[in-house]
């Protein structure tokens, strides 16, 4: 909650000055409701506040979709190629995200697959399993993003909850390698 003295804003835990007196950074923390309303401190509802990745500062949801950019009289944008620029939108983003993702989960066992190719050997049948798992995830979480149909179903998607003592997320996570 927030505080309000004469329309202006009490910070908690600062010191603060209303007529001769000092209060201190705790009052507003130690103090009964009544004697906040004695001093005129009322008590306001916090701002409201939501998850940057998917809304925007006033809770309105971020684009679900690419789309065309466009000048202020609706034509469309090209880059210095002819090409059509594309503001990208919260699918694309979060899509690529997870490829980054993938990406860096497979690197370090990358020299494994050079190895094998180079020498023409082989690799060991687990790294394969693993590797292909992780690929696998890759595919299935950009199908659940795909699948969405607005920014909530997104969201929810990446919003972890706990049950029975395990945080999870609908989306899931990459499969880790055992050595």
């Amino acid at each position: 909650m927030a505080f309000l003295l004469n329309g202006k804003p009490l910070a908690v835990d600062i010191p603060f000055t209303y007529g001769d007196v000092h209060y201190p950074a705790n009052w507003l923390r130690l103090s009964t409701a009544q004697e906040k309303k004695d001093l005129g401190i009322t008590e306001v509802a916090d701002a409201p506040t939501f998850d940057s990745r998917f809304y925007n500062g006033d809770g309105s949801a971020k684009a679900l979709d690419d789309v065309n950019a466009t000048d202020e009289e609706g034509n469309n944008l090209t880059d210095e190629n002819g090409n059509q620029i594309i503001i990208k939108g919260l699918k694309t983003i979060k899509k690529e995200i997870i490829d980054q993702q993938c990406a860096g989960i497979l690197a370090p066992s990358d020299w494994r697959v050079i190895k094998a190719k180079e020498t023409g050997g082989t690799m060991n049948s687990g790294w394969k399993t693993w590797r292909a798992s992780v690929r696998t995830k890759c595919n299935s979480m950009q199908d659940q993003i795909d699948a969405v149909s607005n920014v909530d179903e997104l969201a929810a998607l990446f919003t972890y909850t706990e049950t029975d003592g395990v945080i999870s997320r609908p989306l899931g996570e990459f499969p880790t390698k055992d050595d």
